[in-house]
Protein backbone atom coordinates (compact mmCIF):
# COMPACT_ATOMS: atom_id res chain seq x y z
CA UNK A 1 0.00 0.00 0.00
CA UNK A 2 1.27 3.76 -0.55
CA UNK A 3 1.27 5.25 1.77
CA UNK A 4 0.68 9.40 1.82
CA UNK A 5 3.81 10.55 2.26
CA UNK A 6 5.41 8.13 -0.81
CA UNK A 7 1.78 10.00 -2.53
CA UNK A 8 3.16 13.73 -2.14
CA UNK A 9 6.51 12.83 -3.12
CA UNK A 10 5.50 10.55 -6.33
CA UNK A 11 2.12 14.16 -7.25
CA UNK A 12 5.38 16.62 -6.21
CA UNK A 13 8.10 14.53 -8.51
CA UNK A 14 5.30 14.77 -11.27
CA UNK A 15 4.08 18.55 -10.69
CA UNK A 16 8.11 19.12 -11.53
CA UNK A 17 7.54 16.88 -14.83
CA UNK A 18 4.47 18.67 -16.21
CA UNK A 19 5.97 21.75 -17.02
CA UNK A 20 8.41 20.32 -19.20
CA UNK A 21 5.68 17.92 -20.88
CA UNK A 22 3.20 21.27 -20.88
CA UNK A 23 6.29 23.16 -22.96
CA UNK A 24 6.80 20.24 -25.37
CA UNK A 25 2.87 20.08 -26.21
CA UNK A 26 2.99 23.84 -27.03
CA UNK A 27 6.03 23.09 -29.39
CA UNK A 28 3.97 20.73 -31.03
CA UNK A 29 0.49 22.96 -31.10
CA UNK A 30 -1.58 22.55 -34.30
CA UNK A 31 -1.31 26.39 -34.26
CA UNK A 32 2.89 26.22 -34.86
CA UNK A 33 4.29 24.66 -37.70
CA UNK A 34 7.56 25.90 -36.79
CA UNK A 35 9.77 24.88 -33.70
CA UNK A 36 9.28 27.44 -30.39
CA UNK A 37 13.09 28.36 -31.00
CA UNK A 38 12.88 28.68 -34.64
CA UNK A 39 14.34 32.10 -35.67
CA UNK A 40 12.16 34.41 -37.77
CA UNK A 41 11.54 33.59 -41.48
CA UNK A 42 11.10 35.41 -44.64
CA UNK A 43 8.78 37.22 -45.48
CA UNK A 44 5.81 35.43 -46.79
CA UNK A 45 4.25 35.88 -50.20
CA UNK A 46 0.78 35.84 -51.51
CA UNK A 47 -0.05 33.19 -54.14
CA UNK A 48 4.02 31.68 -53.36
CA UNK A 49 2.86 30.80 -49.91
CA UNK A 50 -0.68 31.27 -49.36
CA UNK A 51 -4.02 32.19 -50.81
CA UNK A 52 -5.22 35.32 -50.06
CA UNK A 53 -8.31 36.37 -47.91
CA UNK A 54 -10.98 37.62 -49.40
CA UNK A 55 -12.83 40.15 -46.86
CA UNK A 56 -16.61 40.84 -49.06
CA UNK A 57 -17.39 44.76 -48.38
CA UNK A 58 -13.63 45.18 -47.31
CA UNK A 59 -9.88 44.91 -47.79
CA UNK A 60 -6.66 43.91 -46.99
CA UNK A 61 -4.16 46.68 -45.38
CA UNK A 62 -1.31 46.74 -47.74
CA UNK A 63 2.47 45.93 -46.55
CA UNK A 64 6.13 46.50 -47.78
CA UNK A 65 9.01 45.00 -46.71
CA UNK A 66 11.92 46.71 -45.15
CA UNK A 67 15.13 44.93 -44.39
CA UNK A 68 13.10 41.59 -44.46
CA UNK A 69 10.30 42.63 -42.31
CA UNK A 70 6.69 43.48 -43.26
CA UNK A 71 5.65 46.79 -42.46
CA UNK A 72 2.42 48.05 -42.21
CA UNK A 73 0.34 51.01 -41.55
CA UNK A 74 -2.73 51.43 -39.55
CA UNK A 75 -4.94 54.84 -39.01
CA UNK A 76 -7.27 55.09 -36.53
CA UNK A 77 -9.61 58.06 -37.32
CA UNK A 78 -13.29 59.19 -37.76
CA UNK A 79 -15.26 57.92 -40.76
CA UNK A 80 -18.13 58.52 -41.92
CA UNK A 81 -19.53 54.73 -43.04
CA UNK A 82 -22.37 54.02 -44.83
CA UNK A 83 -24.15 50.25 -43.80
CA UNK A 84 -25.90 49.87 -46.52
CA UNK A 85 -27.91 52.87 -49.15
CA UNK A 86 -29.94 54.93 -46.56
CA UNK A 87 -28.48 54.39 -43.50
CA UNK A 88 -24.80 56.16 -42.82
CA UNK A 89 -23.35 56.75 -39.02
CA UNK A 90 -20.00 58.84 -37.91
CA UNK A 91 -17.81 56.08 -36.64
CA UNK A 92 -14.62 55.82 -35.97
CA UNK A 93 -12.68 53.05 -38.08
CA UNK A 94 -8.87 52.03 -39.57
CA UNK A 95 -7.55 53.81 -42.54
CA UNK A 96 -11.10 55.45 -43.92
CA UNK A 97 -12.45 51.55 -43.17
CA UNK A 98 -15.07 50.12 -40.95
CA UNK A 99 -14.40 48.06 -39.95
CA UNK A 100 -10.25 47.99 -40.27
CA UNK A 101 -9.19 46.37 -43.30
CA UNK A 102 -7.75 42.40 -42.49
CA UNK A 103 -4.00 42.42 -41.94
CA UNK A 104 -2.16 38.93 -43.42
CA UNK A 105 0.63 37.69 -42.93
CA UNK A 106 2.40 34.46 -42.41
CA UNK A 107 3.66 31.98 -39.23
CA UNK A 108 7.54 33.15 -38.73
CA UNK A 109 7.10 36.88 -40.53
CA UNK A 110 8.22 39.42 -38.42
CA UNK A 111 5.90 42.43 -38.58
CA UNK A 112 6.08 46.14 -37.62
CA UNK A 113 2.70 48.01 -37.55
CA UNK A 114 2.35 51.83 -37.16
CA UNK A 115 -0.61 52.78 -34.98
CA UNK A 116 -0.99 56.54 -35.70
CA UNK A 117 -4.31 58.35 -33.86
CA UNK A 118 -6.13 60.62 -36.02
CA UNK A 119 -8.88 60.76 -32.93
CA UNK A 120 -9.48 63.32 -30.63
CA UNK A 121 -8.79 61.09 -27.87
CA UNK A 122 -6.37 58.68 -26.77
CA UNK A 123 -6.15 54.62 -28.30
CA UNK A 124 -4.49 51.93 -28.06
CA UNK A 125 -4.19 48.32 -30.42
CA UNK A 126 -4.57 44.64 -29.11
CA UNK A 127 -3.62 42.17 -31.06
CA UNK A 128 -6.95 39.74 -29.97
CA UNK A 129 -5.40 36.12 -29.59
CA UNK A 130 -2.02 36.52 -30.85
CA UNK A 131 0.90 35.09 -28.56
CA UNK A 132 3.03 38.54 -28.57
CA UNK A 133 5.90 39.91 -25.68
CA UNK A 134 3.79 41.86 -23.26
CA UNK A 135 4.47 45.48 -24.19
CA UNK A 136 3.11 44.63 -27.49
CA UNK A 137 -0.14 43.12 -26.13
CA UNK A 138 -1.73 47.02 -26.31
CA UNK A 139 -3.77 47.21 -22.90
CA UNK A 140 -3.76 51.01 -22.21
CA UNK A 141 -2.17 51.89 -18.76
CA UNK A 142 -1.10 48.25 -18.18
CA UNK A 143 1.32 47.12 -21.06
CA UNK A 144 1.43 50.13 -22.38
CA UNK A 145 0.99 54.27 -22.13
CA UNK A 146 -2.19 54.69 -24.45
CA UNK A 147 -1.62 56.47 -28.25
CA UNK A 148 -1.98 60.43 -27.32
CA UNK A 149 -4.05 62.18 -30.27
CA UNK A 150 -1.51 63.02 -33.21
CA UNK A 151 1.05 60.48 -31.96
CA UNK A 152 2.49 57.32 -34.00
CA UNK A 153 3.15 54.20 -32.27
CA UNK A 154 5.23 51.16 -33.39
CA UNK A 155 4.05 47.69 -32.36
CA UNK A 156 7.08 45.16 -33.83
CA UNK A 157 6.83 41.22 -33.00
CA UNK A 158 7.18 37.92 -35.21
CA UNK A 159 4.11 35.58 -35.93
CA UNK A 160 4.45 32.35 -33.67
CA UNK A 161 1.48 30.67 -34.58
CA UNK A 162 -0.99 30.69 -37.49
CA UNK A 163 -4.90 31.41 -37.58
CA UNK A 164 -7.70 33.74 -37.67
CA UNK A 165 -7.39 36.58 -35.42
CA UNK A 166 -8.30 39.96 -35.07
CA UNK A 167 -7.23 43.57 -33.79
CA UNK A 168 -9.50 45.90 -31.74
CA UNK A 169 -8.87 49.41 -29.59
CA UNK A 170 -8.04 48.55 -25.60
CA UNK A 171 -8.24 51.98 -24.27
CA UNK A 172 -11.88 52.82 -23.69
CA UNK A 173 -13.46 49.55 -25.85
CA UNK A 174 -16.44 50.10 -24.75
CA UNK A 175 -17.06 53.29 -26.53
CA UNK A 176 -13.85 52.84 -29.47
CA UNK A 177 -15.30 49.17 -29.94
CA UNK A 178 -18.54 50.49 -30.41
CA UNK A 179 -17.71 52.86 -32.74
CA UNK A 180 -16.26 50.55 -34.93
CA UNK A 181 -12.51 50.14 -34.16
CA UNK A 182 -11.51 46.69 -34.67
CA UNK A 183 -10.47 44.09 -37.52
CA UNK A 184 -9.68 40.80 -38.48
CA UNK A 185 -6.00 39.31 -38.52
CA UNK A 186 -5.15 36.53 -40.54
CA UNK A 187 -1.89 34.68 -40.04
CA UNK A 188 -0.98 31.43 -42.92
CA UNK A 189 1.08 28.53 -41.75
CA UNK A 190 4.63 28.49 -42.84
CA UNK A 191 4.70 25.04 -43.62
CA UNK A 192 1.10 24.10 -44.35
CA UNK A 193 -0.16 20.17 -43.40
CA UNK A 194 -3.51 20.42 -45.70
CA UNK A 195 -4.31 21.59 -49.20
CA UNK A 196 -5.25 25.31 -49.60
CA UNK A 197 -8.76 26.50 -50.28
CA UNK A 198 -9.29 27.71 -53.32
CA UNK A 199 -11.37 30.56 -51.82
CA UNK A 200 -10.56 32.15 -47.89
CA UNK A 201 -13.46 34.15 -46.90
CA UNK A 202 -13.13 36.72 -43.97
CA UNK A 203 -15.80 37.98 -41.83
CA UNK A 204 -16.37 39.97 -38.75
CA UNK A 205 -19.64 40.15 -37.03
CA UNK A 206 -20.86 43.39 -35.12
CA UNK A 207 -23.98 44.62 -33.95
CA UNK A 208 -24.72 48.46 -33.38
CA UNK A 209 -27.22 50.61 -31.46
CA UNK A 210 -28.11 53.42 -33.83
CA UNK A 211 -31.69 54.97 -32.71
CA UNK A 212 -33.85 56.01 -36.25
CA UNK A 213 -32.87 59.31 -37.43
CA UNK A 214 -30.07 59.76 -35.27
CA UNK A 215 -26.10 59.55 -37.15
CA UNK A 216 -24.00 58.31 -34.26
CA UNK A 217 -23.96 54.69 -32.62
CA UNK A 218 -24.25 55.01 -29.10
CA UNK A 219 -21.43 52.93 -27.16
CA UNK A 220 -23.65 52.96 -23.88
CA UNK A 221 -26.18 50.41 -24.96
CA UNK A 222 -26.25 47.27 -23.21
CA UNK A 223 -29.26 45.16 -24.51
CA UNK A 224 -30.75 46.40 -27.49
CA UNK A 225 -28.84 46.78 -30.86
CA UNK A 226 -30.45 46.98 -33.79
CA UNK A 227 -28.12 47.19 -37.06
CA UNK A 228 -26.64 44.03 -37.04
CA UNK A 229 -23.74 43.69 -39.74
CA UNK A 230 -21.47 41.47 -41.41
CA UNK A 231 -18.11 43.21 -42.08
CA UNK A 232 -19.81 46.31 -41.11
CA UNK A 233 -22.72 45.97 -43.71
CA UNK A 234 -26.41 45.25 -44.02
CA UNK A 235 -28.04 42.94 -46.21
CA UNK A 236 -28.98 43.70 -49.01
CA UNK A 237 -25.85 45.72 -49.07
CA UNK A 238 -24.14 42.73 -48.34
CA UNK A 239 -21.39 41.15 -51.12
CA UNK A 240 -22.22 37.25 -52.15
CA UNK A 241 -19.61 35.07 -52.30
CA UNK A 242 -19.35 33.77 -55.57
CA UNK A 243 -17.28 30.09 -56.27
CA UNK A 244 -17.23 27.80 -58.56
CA UNK A 245 -18.69 24.48 -58.39
CA UNK A 246 -16.22 21.80 -56.34
CA UNK A 247 -14.20 24.17 -55.19
CA UNK A 248 -12.65 24.11 -51.54
CA UNK A 249 -14.12 26.76 -49.39
CA UNK A 250 -13.01 28.46 -46.13
CA UNK A 251 -14.72 30.74 -44.12
CA UNK A 252 -12.85 32.78 -41.36
CA UNK A 253 -15.54 34.19 -38.69
CA UNK A 254 -14.90 36.30 -35.69
CA UNK A 255 -17.40 38.14 -33.46
CA UNK A 256 -16.44 41.02 -31.50
CA UNK A 257 -20.20 42.53 -31.15
CA UNK A 258 -20.94 43.99 -27.43
CA UNK A 259 -23.06 41.71 -25.89
CA UNK A 260 -24.35 38.87 -28.58
CA UNK A 261 -23.24 35.35 -29.82
CA UNK A 262 -24.11 34.25 -33.15
CA UNK A 263 -24.67 31.11 -34.61
CA UNK A 264 -23.94 31.39 -38.34
CA UNK A 265 -26.08 29.19 -40.83
CA UNK A 266 -25.00 28.27 -44.30
CA UNK A 267 -27.68 26.93 -46.70
CA UNK A 268 -27.22 24.22 -49.01
CA UNK A 269 -24.02 23.00 -47.39
CA UNK A 270 -22.30 21.07 -44.59
CA UNK A 271 -19.58 22.43 -43.36
CA UNK A 272 -16.59 20.84 -40.88
CA UNK A 273 -15.17 23.33 -38.18
CA UNK A 274 -10.94 23.03 -38.54
CA UNK A 275 -10.05 25.87 -36.03
CA UNK A 276 -10.87 27.98 -33.71
CA UNK A 277 -8.93 31.44 -32.16
CA UNK A 278 -6.87 28.63 -29.94
CA UNK A 279 -5.24 26.75 -32.98
CA UNK A 280 -6.50 24.12 -35.72
CA UNK A 281 -8.66 21.58 -34.67
CA UNK A 282 -6.81 18.13 -35.60
CA UNK A 283 -8.27 16.15 -38.29
CA UNK A 284 -9.58 13.42 -35.39
CA UNK A 285 -11.57 16.27 -33.32
CA UNK A 286 -13.27 18.02 -35.63
CA UNK A 287 -16.99 17.39 -36.38
CA UNK A 288 -19.38 18.82 -38.97
CA UNK A 289 -21.85 21.14 -38.85
CA UNK A 290 -24.49 23.77 -40.77
CA UNK A 291 -24.66 26.23 -38.01
CA UNK A 292 -21.59 27.13 -35.85
CA UNK A 293 -21.95 29.36 -32.88
CA UNK A 294 -19.52 32.15 -32.40
CA UNK A 295 -19.38 33.37 -29.45
CA UNK A 296 -17.99 36.96 -28.11
CA UNK A 297 -14.41 37.08 -28.33
CA UNK A 298 -14.20 33.96 -30.57
CA UNK A 299 -13.16 33.33 -34.04
CA UNK A 300 -14.42 29.82 -35.87
CA UNK A 301 -13.10 29.05 -39.25
CA UNK A 302 -14.93 26.17 -41.32
CA UNK A 303 -14.37 24.58 -44.36
CA UNK A 304 -16.32 22.47 -47.15
CA UNK A 305 -16.66 21.80 -51.17
CA UNK A 306 -18.98 24.03 -53.01
CA UNK A 307 -20.61 20.57 -54.90
CA UNK A 308 -24.10 22.20 -54.90
CA UNK A 309 -25.02 25.10 -57.08
CA UNK A 310 -27.56 27.73 -56.60
CA UNK A 311 -27.87 31.41 -54.47
CA UNK A 312 -27.55 30.01 -50.42
CA UNK A 313 -28.13 32.20 -47.55
CA UNK A 314 -25.92 32.69 -44.86
CA UNK A 315 -27.11 34.27 -41.68
CA UNK A 316 -27.13 34.38 -38.28
CA UNK A 317 -29.97 32.28 -36.55
CA UNK A 318 -30.73 34.43 -33.86
CA UNK A 319 -33.90 35.96 -35.48
CA UNK A 320 -33.55 39.60 -34.30
CA UNK A 321 -30.57 39.53 -35.92
CA UNK A 322 -31.71 39.10 -39.23
CA UNK A 323 -33.54 42.75 -38.85
CA UNK A 324 -33.24 46.38 -38.76
CA UNK A 325 -33.78 49.25 -37.48
CA UNK A 326 -37.69 49.84 -38.37
CA UNK A 327 -38.25 45.82 -36.18
CA UNK A 328 -37.31 48.09 -33.44
CA UNK A 329 -40.20 49.73 -31.05
CA UNK A 330 -43.11 49.33 -32.68
CA UNK A 331 -46.44 47.87 -31.69
CA UNK A 332 -47.26 43.62 -32.24
CA UNK A 333 -48.97 43.93 -35.44
CA UNK A 334 -49.26 40.08 -35.32
CA UNK A 335 -52.96 38.88 -36.82
CA UNK A 336 -53.91 42.98 -37.38
CA UNK A 337 -55.19 43.81 -40.78
CA UNK A 338 -52.82 46.45 -41.90
CA UNK A 339 -54.18 47.99 -44.86
CA UNK A 340 -57.12 49.77 -43.28
CA UNK A 341 -54.49 51.34 -40.46
CA UNK A 342 -52.22 52.14 -43.55
CA UNK A 343 -55.07 53.84 -45.23
CA UNK A 344 -56.16 56.26 -42.13
CA UNK A 345 -52.88 57.23 -41.65
CA UNK A 346 -52.09 58.19 -45.08
CA UNK A 347 -55.23 60.04 -45.25
CA UNK A 348 -53.74 62.24 -42.40
CA UNK A 349 -49.99 62.36 -43.40
CA UNK A 350 -49.73 61.61 -47.13
CA UNK A 351 -45.57 60.80 -46.57
CA UNK A 352 -46.55 57.89 -44.46
CA UNK A 353 -44.95 54.41 -45.97
CA UNK A 354 -45.49 51.20 -43.74
CA UNK A 355 -42.13 50.26 -42.51
CA UNK A 356 -41.06 46.99 -43.98
CA UNK A 357 -43.99 46.48 -46.35
CA UNK A 358 -42.88 45.34 -49.66
CA UNK A 359 -43.39 49.08 -50.82
CA UNK A 360 -40.25 49.40 -49.33
CA UNK A 361 -37.98 46.62 -51.49
CA UNK A 362 -37.13 48.92 -54.23
CA UNK A 363 -33.88 49.32 -54.79
CA UNK A 364 -33.38 53.05 -54.07
CA UNK A 365 -33.67 54.30 -50.26
CA UNK A 366 -37.84 54.99 -49.78
CA UNK A 367 -37.84 58.68 -49.47
CA UNK A 368 -40.82 58.22 -46.85
CA UNK A 369 -38.81 56.21 -44.58
CA UNK A 370 -37.72 58.20 -41.41
CA UNK A 371 -33.81 60.67 -41.87
CA UNK A 372 -31.12 57.89 -42.38
CA UNK A 373 -32.78 54.56 -41.87
CA UNK A 374 -33.18 51.47 -42.80
CA UNK A 375 -36.75 49.14 -43.21
CA UNK A 376 -37.23 46.38 -40.87
CA UNK A 377 -36.18 43.50 -43.54
CA UNK A 378 -34.57 43.03 -47.16
CA UNK A 379 -34.47 44.01 -50.27
CA UNK A 380 -35.88 42.68 -54.02
CA UNK A 381 -35.26 38.78 -54.57
CA UNK A 382 -35.68 36.58 -58.35
CA UNK A 383 -38.52 35.53 -56.67
CA UNK A 384 -40.37 38.51 -54.89
CA UNK A 385 -39.36 40.64 -51.68
CA UNK A 386 -36.83 38.61 -49.71
CA UNK A 387 -37.94 39.24 -45.97
CA UNK A 388 -33.77 39.28 -44.06
CA UNK A 389 -31.76 41.75 -43.23
CA UNK A 390 -29.43 42.58 -41.15
CA UNK A 391 -26.64 40.11 -40.64
CA UNK A 392 -27.17 37.98 -44.24
CA UNK A 393 -25.29 36.99 -46.95
CA UNK A 394 -25.57 34.60 -49.91
CA UNK A 395 -23.01 31.99 -51.26
CA UNK A 396 -23.31 31.33 -55.24
CA UNK A 397 -22.03 28.45 -55.93
CA UNK A 398 -22.31 28.74 -59.96
CA UNK A 399 -20.38 25.95 -62.35
CA UNK A 400 -18.05 27.02 -65.33
CA UNK A 401 -16.81 30.82 -64.27
CA UNK A 402 -14.51 32.94 -65.98
CA UNK A 403 -14.20 35.31 -63.22
CA UNK A 404 -16.06 35.89 -59.65
CA UNK A 405 -18.52 39.02 -60.53
CA UNK A 406 -21.67 38.59 -59.29
CA UNK A 407 -23.34 36.36 -61.89
CA UNK A 408 -26.76 37.60 -60.71
CA UNK A 409 -29.42 35.17 -59.39
CA UNK A 410 -29.38 31.28 -59.88
CA UNK A 411 -30.89 29.96 -63.28
CA UNK A 412 -32.52 26.71 -61.68
CA UNK A 413 -32.69 23.49 -63.61
CA UNK A 414 -36.74 22.59 -64.84
CA UNK A 415 -39.12 21.06 -62.44
CA UNK A 416 -36.49 22.16 -58.93
CA UNK A 417 -38.63 25.37 -57.67
CA UNK A 418 -41.16 24.52 -55.19
CA UNK A 419 -44.16 25.49 -56.72
CA UNK A 420 -48.03 25.65 -56.06
CA UNK A 421 -49.22 22.08 -56.35
CA UNK A 422 -51.52 20.70 -59.40
CA UNK A 423 -54.72 19.64 -59.11
CA UNK A 424 -53.39 16.16 -60.36
CA UNK A 425 -50.25 15.63 -58.01
CA UNK A 426 -53.08 16.41 -54.90
CA UNK A 427 -55.60 14.23 -56.17
CA UNK A 428 -52.80 11.52 -56.90
CA UNK A 429 -51.22 11.27 -53.53
CA UNK A 430 -54.39 11.77 -51.60
CA UNK A 431 -54.10 15.58 -50.63
CA UNK A 432 -57.17 17.99 -49.55
CA UNK A 433 -56.00 20.66 -50.94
Amino acid sequence: MTSRRQFLLRTAAAGVAVPAAARAALAASPSCTLPADAPPQPPGQPVVDYTPVETPNGASLPWKVVDGKKVFHLVAEPVRHTFAPGLQANCFGYNGRVHGPTIEAVEGDTVRIYVTNKLDQPTTVHWHGLIVPCGMDGVGGLTQRSIEPGETFLYEFVLRQHGTFMYHSHHDEMTQMAMGLMGMFVVHPRRPDEPRPDRDFVYMLSEWPIVVGTERPNPSEMTDFNVLTFNATVFPATAPMVVKKGQRVRIRIGNLSAMDHHPIHLHGHAFTVIATDGGTIPQAARWPETAVLVAVGQTRTVEFFADNPGDWAMHCHMTHHVMTQMGHGVPNLVGVDPSLFDEKLAALDPTFAAMGSEATGADDQDDTLPKNSLPMVGGAGPFGYITMGGMVTVLKVRENLTDYADPGPYVHPAGTVADVASADDLAKDGIDG
